[in-house]
């Protein structure tokens, strides 16, 4: 047999970088499994489409945050030390997530140890007292930081606007007065296997990947099987005065049912059309639409220059260079680390059912012609517009005027 004269050298003969792909099957429980074989961390994740805030049923506002910062707590006979400790023995780097769309529970580790933490990420939670007191107090903090940011208010404005305020995905998603029983019967609902996404980078076999995969989670919690709620858009305006701040916050925003590489396209689009005028274009599953601020003595030129960006002819000049940015902007998603990649791999299976390489993301990008940015552009633009509005916007127009330039 033969040995290395020098161990841990370099090799003379290394084999060349490989693109990855992906592969993905649906077990019997209903879990979407999503791996891909190239990365050199792993970082793995388990997302579930029916435990956003979208989901959240009469009465259980703050549901979806306050369970989400139950991530890693006690349940399935462990607790919250011992889940905690077991992460941290196997060198992983535990993260949480949440938004009116999903949740997402993962952690970051070498590959070796990817798999044997699976279960960590669907137990079955327990609602010990103390848990769920510091899972509030939390949520209450984070509540707090967020009405903090201007942004962030704005964000929950637009949701309201575009789907009304009483609505699951027009509700403010940072809220956290939902009871412990509330809580406990929306996570019932959500956080089950069926319909879940759980997606693995660095993943070398995915057939054995799936097996294990398989008998980890076999007694982990069904979830329930309906599919997640579907929103209903309505086109409306959410405003939110406050004289002192001095500045004005406001976006305006369509309902954009196409899939999200022409969403993606189209907020560039709006963004190099309202570069002079420093408007910024946004998407978001659902919605696509643009941002500008001024100071107060600047609100005045709001309106035009949101109306002039959006009615902007899409030239093929404009559209070459909005799908150079959102074609980037996709590719750097892929290359930002295996989290990024990750969280890519989900939103593809998410969107399609299904996610293979790189290349396959680029071509979605490549296909798209300036007749199909013209053709969605107008077809968005035919939508009920919804416009939010924070901060000093006494002289801001309502709705209506935004409306009638459409």
């Amino acid at each position: 047999e033969a040995t290395e004269e020098f161990p841990g050298l370099p090799s003379t003969t290394p084999q060349p970088a490989k693109a990855s792909n992906a592969s993905v099957t649906t077990l019997s429980s209903g879990l979407v499994v999503v791996t891909e074989d190239a990365a050199s961390t792993s970082t793995v994740t388990m997302t579930f489409p029916k435990a956003g805030s979208g989901s959240e049923e009469l009465g259980e506002q703050g549901a979806a945050l306050v369970n989400k910062c139950l991530a890693f707590n006690s349940g399935s006979g462990l607790s919250t030390i011992m889940i905690n400790r077991t992460i941290e023995n196997e060198g992983a780097v535990p993260f949480a997530s949440a938004d009116r769309f999903s949740a997402t529970l993962g952690y970051t580790v070498e590959p070796a140890n990817a798999v044997g933490l699976v279960p960590l990420l669907a137990t079955d939670c327990t609602f010990e007292k103390w848990d769920v007191r510091d899972a509030k107090a939390l949520a209450g903090y984070q509540v707090t930081e967020a009405n903090k940011s201007a942004q962030i208010v704005l964000t929950e404005q637009i949701y309201a606007a575009a789907y009304g305020p009483q609505s699951p995905m027009g509700r403010p998603f940072y809220n956290a007065d939902a009871s412990t029983y509330e809580i406990a019967s929306f996570r019932s609902r959500g956080y089950g296997l069926n319909g879940a996404i759980l997606a693995a980078t660095g993943v070398k076999d995915h057939a054995a990947f799936c097996t294990e995969v398989a008998e980890l989670l076999s007694e982990s919690p069904a979830g329930s099987s309906a599919p997640a709620a579907a929103a209903t858009y309505m086109g409306g305006e959410a405003r939110l005065a406050a004289p002192s701040a001095g500045y004005a916050h406001v976006a305006l925003s369509f309902n954009a049912s196409v899939p999200s590489a022409m969403r993606s396209v189209l907020k560039h689009f709006f963004t190099v059309a309202g570069a002079e005028a420093g408007v910024t274009g946004f998407e978001t599953s659902g919605l696509v639409g643009v941002y500008a601020g001024a100071p107060s003595a600047g609100v005045g030129s709001i309106e035009s220059a949101i109306i002039k960006t959006m009615t902007s002819k899409a030239t093929a000049e404009a559209v070459s260079k909005a799908k150079v940015l959102a074609k980037a902007e996709a590719m750097f998603a892929l290359d930002c680390g295996s989290k990024g990649l990750a969280a890519a791999m989900t939103a593809g299976v998410m969107e399609s059912g299904s996610f293979t390489n790189a290349a396959a993301v680029a071509a979605s990008y490549d296909k798209i012609t300036e007749k199909d940015v013209t053709s969605a552009l107008a077809a968005v633009l035919k939508t009920k517009p919804s416009l939010a509005a924070v901060g000093d916007i006494a002289s801001l127009p309502y709705q209506g005027t935004f409306a009638s330039a459409f």
